[in-house]
């Protein structure tokens, strides 16, 4: 039942983070539901990565909701300037 709920917390948590780092990328983001809430877990990861460079936490660590998103923001640039790229659009 814990890990049941540690799931539907993460989905939910991703989903939030997802929209909100959404928010501050312009454009067009193709993204329905599920590829929101990955790309809120992994804006968590990749803040939690960011923030241990200035605090010296363990990397792996989820980070909390503020690096979270800017780490979702990140991830979301990142695959779009990638999809651009490969796509051979300037």
């Amino acid at each position: 039942m814990h890990t049941l709920a540690s799931i539907i917390g993460w989905i939910v948590f991703g989903f939030i983070v997802g929209l909100l780092g959404r928010l501050l990328v312009p454009g067009r983001q193709p993204l329905g539901f599920l590829g929101t809430t990955l790309l809120g877990v992994a804006g968590s990861f990749a803040g939690g990565a960011i923030a241990s460079v200035f605090t010296g936490k363990q990397l792996g660590d989820p980070a909390g909701w503020i690096m979270s998103i800017i780490g979702a923001a990140l991830v979301l640039a990142g695959y779009l300037a990638y999809a651009r790229k490969r796509s051979g659009m300037p």
